[in-house]
Parts: C-alpha cells; structure tokens; sequence
C-alpha cells in the first residue's frame, strides 16, 4: 500500500513537472508554423529603427529577412529593446533574437548563441577637446551609457572610482543626453556614435578610446540545438557568398571583417 502511495505521488510530481514545463519550439516546429518570430531592435540604427515608410530597416532586419527566405516561412519582425532581447526569448516570444546582441558567459547562462554575424565596438565619445585615453580618464565624468548593454556591463564591472555612469531607458535618451550636454561622454557602439555625428553636422564628436571589441551574435533559446546548427550554416553561407559583406557596406560603411565562429 505503501509503495503504491508513493508511486502514486511520483506520477503526480512528474504530471505536474510537465504541466509547467515551457514549451520548446525548435527548427521543425517553426517550418511547421510557416512563420519565424524574429526579434530585432526598436531604436538601434543602422542595425534597426522604424524607417521614413513606418516599418523597420537596418542591418538586422536585413538579416532577419534572408533567415525567412531560406526556411521558406513569413517573418514576424518584433522590435525589442535591449533589455527584452533574452526575456522574450526565454518566454518563447520569440525564435529568434537578431539585435545586435554581444555574447559573453553571462548571457551565455541563459541563452545559446550562433557565430557572430555582424561586427561591432563599444567606445567611449567625447569633444575633441576633451583628454580621455582609458577608462582611468573616465573618473570624475559624467558617462551616459544605455542601461542593460554590453558597455553598462563593461563601465560597472571595470569603471574607475569616481565615475558618475548615468544610465538611460534607450539609445535615443543616451544620445539625446550627450547633445543636450548632460553627460560628458557618450558610451556606445561605433555604429550609433556615426548615425549621430552624420545626422548632425558640425557635431563635435570623436572616439577617445574603444572599450571592447564585440561583434553580433544570434541569440537563441537554450535546447534548440537543430536551430542553432541551421542559423550557424546560414552565417556561413551568407558569408561565403558575400550577402553579408553587402549588408556591411550598406549599413554600416565598411567590409565584412573576419568574424569570431562558435
């Protein structure tokens, strides 16, 4: 009687893991859908932003777009901030996340991530009168950094003391703070720091030093090994036949560099 009470209470146990387990969609469950669910970002040009026409462009966008045409399935773009690009994921929002995402052991805890696909910088942006050459010269500055990115991670972990890092909602808020001059350095990566001093003429603004080298990574949901293997021949595909050496010249002014594989 004993042992069939705890049997019993094992199948209820194990009913009640499986009853709360999330669902894992991977490479066949999407073909199935016909519909890949792609995150990509909602105010990070030039690897996306809502364009003149009202929907979204960018480098990723770009990206996402090939991914759909060669699973052969419709593409639901949703535009995330950098802080929602793993909790979607892990909440099956979405399939995929194509933001502009760096890998590093952290994240690498709560997701899987593809060989990088896209290059990418942090560095530290100031006047060109301003004498800043390392991240000791930060100390007694106001730094404007988008909060939960790669270079929040990099200011707080290894920022001088005195430091003042002031952290924003958004790419936008951050580079709207250095043009209002609220902040004396502006950290971000390369490619924002361009579209800023392109969109405004005369700006003063140049690198002072480059934080870290981060290239992109496609982030996805940990146990979906037949997607992350599909997405790293995509990579290598388009690398070898230069669509994403096309993309780089459009988007982001250079060639392709080498890229790290994982």
């Amino acid at each position: 009687m004993i042992k069939k009470l705890k049997m019993g209470f094992l199948a209820l146990a194990l009913a009640g893991v499986a009853a709360i387990s999330p669902a894992s969609a991977d490479l066949s469950d999407v073909l199935e859908a016909g519909t890949v669910k792609i995150a990509i970002p909602e105010n990070f040009p030039p690897f996306g932003s809502l364009g003149a026409e009202g929907e979204y462009v960018g480098y990723d966008v770009d990206v996402a777009k090939l991914i759909a045409e060669d699973l052969g399935v419709e593409l639901e773009l949703v535009p995330v901030t950098s802080k929602q690009r793993i909790p979607f994921l892990e909440t099956d929002r979405v399939d995929l996340v194509i933001s502009s995402m760096g890998a590093n052991p952290t994240r690498a805890k709560s997701i899987w991530f593809s060989s990088a696909y896209a290059p990418f910088f942090s560095g530290a942006f100031s006047t060109s009168e301003m004498a800043i050459t390392s991240l000791a010269d930060l100390a007694g500055k106001k730094v404007g950094v988008t909060g939960g990115t790669l270079e929040d991670l990099e200011l707080t972990e290894k920022g001088p003391e005195g430091i003042e890092i002031i952290r924003f909602g958004d790419n936008a808020a951050n580079l709207s703070a250095y043009l209002s001059k609220q902040v004396d350095v502006l950290v971000t990566g390369n490619t924002v720091a361009a579209k800023l001093s392109s969109d405004n003429p005369g700006l003063d603004i140049e690198t002072k030093f480059i934080i870290k080298e981060s290239p992109a990574f496609i982030g996805i949901k940990k146990g979906q090994i037949d997607l992350l293997q599909w997405v790293n021949v995509f990579i290598l595909h388009k690398k070898l036949g230069g669509q994403l050496n096309e993309l780089s010249e459009k988007w982001l002014g250079q060639e392709l560099p080498p890229l790290p594989s994982l």
